[in-house]
Parts: C-alpha cells; structure tokens; sequence
C-alpha cells in the first residue's frame, strides 16, 4: 500500500510563498500514491527552473539535467529501463523554449513518458524575462516595450506533431489536477499535462484571480469528444475569455515507441543479460575506423 508520506522528503521548498507549484506538487504525490506507484517504481526528470526543482523536494528517483534537455535525458531513461514510470517536471521555458525541439520530437514518437510542464508563462527563475508562452506586448526586463513575439501555442503544436494525449490543468484545482495525472500515468504512450500555475513574484498579471474564472473544464462541456483530433485543435488554440482545462485528446490507438524497439522486446535493458562478444569481435570493429 503506497502512501502519500511516501514521497515525503526532509529537503524543503524554496518557492516563492503561494507559488503554483506547490499545487503541482502536492497533485502529483497523490496522483502518485493513488496510483499505486512507488517511489523506487518512478523517475523524475528535470530541467532548469523553479519547477525543475520538483525532484528534490521528492523521495523518488530523480535526474536533474540541463536546461532544455529534460525530454531528451527522459526518453534515454525510458529506453534504458522501460519497467520505470517517467516523468518530466519542468518550466514552460525549459520544455517548449530551451527545448521546444526536443517537444516535437517526443510528441512525435509517443514515447511513454509523462510530460508535467509547470507553464507560468515566465522565467521565474533568473528574475522575469519573457518566456514562450508569454502574451505579445508582455513588459519584463528584457522586453521593456513589450514582448513582440506572439505566444507559443503548446498544445495545438502538440495536435499538429500528432500527439495521442493532450491535456491542460492548472494548480488552483488540486483534486481535477491529480485526477488528470493519474490519467496520464495511464496512458500508453507521450502524455503531455501542460500545468497553468501563476507565478506570485514575476507576472502577478497571471493570477489566481485572472484564472479561476476563466478556465472551464472540458469534461463539462455537452458533447465533447476527446477522440476528435479536429475539435482537439480547435479547443487548442482557444484563449482568453475562457480557458479550457482536461484532456483535449487521447488516442490509445497507436503504439508507444518503445513498443516498437526490437532490443525492448525481451524486457527492459537494466534487466536482461549482459551478451558479451569476443575480444577479436572487438578489435576487428575498432579496425574499422583506424
């Protein structure tokens, strides 16, 4: 029986006192525990950034790489050992900025790694720039006339990539938060849980109070069907007044990319045997290249 306790760990915080990822922290221990997963059965995978420190404050195994890098040391982790659960926490920076290639590549291949993408719409860290999911005309230190670039779209370019779950949550809403990581846990193959969380230091514009009234869940909404990629799309690029939040689409039908790795086959790497050659195999290859 796994417990939330479980996750507990004696390093504490740093954030910023009513930072949005203490709600994507606590949601995903629960998410963790409810789902019946232990710490030594998971990997988190980080970045640079305020929520890249998620894996310290966390009894989890935990890799903590550089910025922009995440998704690619993730996907070699997976492929090492597929019997682990993998999880990125990281920035809106780090994942769709630094690392925006490594997004569209991960989506495209489906590989079955859970994305939590802690999206403030800033870099908290190093004190306020603009980041890519940044409004155009956002004032910061580096863009004191306003921001010119129009904001990255991160789930319609996860639609467009060919993405088979795609989903929006944000920290305000701890229970619907959990409820959609333990969804993705779930899920077969690349899971993106693209995370609204308001940063209290460096874009106050972005509040709890801007959001609550905005974002809407699409659960609710008559009608939709998460299996449409073309209504997916649509939902993707939606804005402003109201704010969709759940699982936009998902598909189960394609398979993971590991699934496809003939090596993978017999199990996870870690645990098959060692196949040794011999050692006129060896310099008979090193030949090659001399």
């Amino acid at each position: 029986m796994v417990d939330i306790k479980d996750y507990a760990s004696p390093v504490r915080p740093t954030w910023c006192t009513g930072c949005g990822n203490f709600g994507i922290w606590n949601a995903l221990k629960k998410a963790l525990a409810e789902s019946g997963l232990a710490p030594h059965q998971i990997m988190l995978v980080s970045g640079i950034g305020c929520g890249s420190k998620l894996p310290d404050y966390t009894t989890a195994n935990g890799f903590m790489t550089l910025h922009g890098r995440t998704l690619a040391v993730a996907t070699g982790a997976r492929l090492a050992n597929h019997g682990l659960k993998v999880i990125c926490t990281h920035g809106d920076g780090d994942g769709y900025g630094e690392g925006g290639n490594h997004f569209i590549s991960t989506v495209r291949r489906n590989i079955g790694v859970v994305d939590i993408v802690q999206n403030n719409r800033v870099y908290g860290l190093t004190k306020g720039q603009y980041s890519p999911t940044s409004p155009q005309g956002f004032v910061t230190s580096t863009s004191p006339q306003g921001s010119i670039e129009p904001m990255f779209l991160p789930l319609a370019v996860a639609v467009a990539a060919g993405g088979t779950f795609i989903s929006r949550g944000w920290s305000g809403d701890t229970e619907h938060l959990t409820w959609l990581i333990k969804e993705a846990l779930g899920h077969r193959g690349y899971a993106l849980v693209d995370v609204l969380q308001p940063c209290v230091s460096f874009n106050r514009m972005y509040s709890y109070d801007w959001l609550r009234p905005r974002v809407y869940k699409l659960q609710d909404e008559p009608g939709y069907d998460a299996s449409d990629r073309a209504a997916a799309f649509g939902r993707s690029q939606e804005w402003g007044e109201r704010i969709p939040i759940g699982i936009l689409y998902r598909t189960e039908s394609l398979p993971a990319y590991e699934e496809q790795v003939p090596a993978l086959a017999a199990g996870p790497l870690v645990r098959q045997p060692l196949r040794s050659r011999q050692v006129e195999d060896y310099q008979s290859l090193k030949m090659e290249y001399v």
